[in-house]
């Protein structure tokens, strides 16, 4: 990613949802669709990398689905409260499920990690597919969906903590970076244990 690309998405899902909440709520706008307003761009944005690059990534896809919880709270009657930790809901969710798909015969990582060579080629995929029945294996793809679940709920549970506790203004700027940084280092994690792996089964 450009530095010019990078900075945009920060103005985007960052600074631009705060200065729209901040000029909303003080002209006299309720919390609730105060903040609605301010998910706006991060959407919009998702929706141009959408278009643009043919996929949703996890953090547009998490954004989508933070809206359609934004637009049910709503509805409900929600407090801006918990509609300033819907992402953090969907997160949540999302960790909580992998957890449980410990408990099939084939874990949520499975399916993400062979997707992902899928993207290298049809070679790779192919020789993901017959270490299936390797024990170690099938432990990596354990680990794997551990560590993504656990981080994913524990980023959750902070940042709804965050969400009823800190003020409104504060959250939008500090939260982004919650969010990010955790995705980060799960991401960064996964590129390590994935090189290990690549070492153990080398001579395989």
């Amino acid at each position: 990613m450009s530095k010019k690309v990078w900075l945009l998405e920060i103005g985007l899902n960052i600074l631009l949802p705060w200065l729209i909440y901040k000029q909303l709520f003080d002209h006299g706008m309720a919390e609730t669709p105060a903040l609605l307003w301010s998910a706006v761009p991060p959407i919009v944005w998702s929706v141009v990398e959408l278009l643009w690059h043919r996929r949703l990534d996890a953090v547009a896809t998490i954004s989508l689905l933070g809206l359609v919880l934004s637009a049910l709270m709503l509805g409900m009657g929600g407090s801006p409260r918990w509609v300033l930790a819907r992402e953090s809901l969907v997160t949540g969710v999302l960790g909580l499920a992998a957890l449980l798909s410990l408990a099939l015969k084939k874990p949520a990582m499975f399916y993400l990690a062979r997707a992902t060579l899928a993207r290298e080629g049809a070679e790779a995929a192919a020789r993901f597919d017959q270490r299936l029945n390797d024990p170690q294996t099938r432990q990596a793809m354990n680990i794997m969906t551990v560590v993504w679940g656990g981080g994913m709920v524990a980023e959750c549970v902070l940042r709804v903590v965050l969400a009823f506790t800190w003020p409104i203004e504060r959250f939008l700027l500090v939260s982004p970076f919650m969010f990010y940084g955790v995705m980060g280092l799960l991401a960064g994690w996964t590129v390590w244990y994935r090189r290990r792996l690549r070492v153990r089964f080398a001579g395989r």
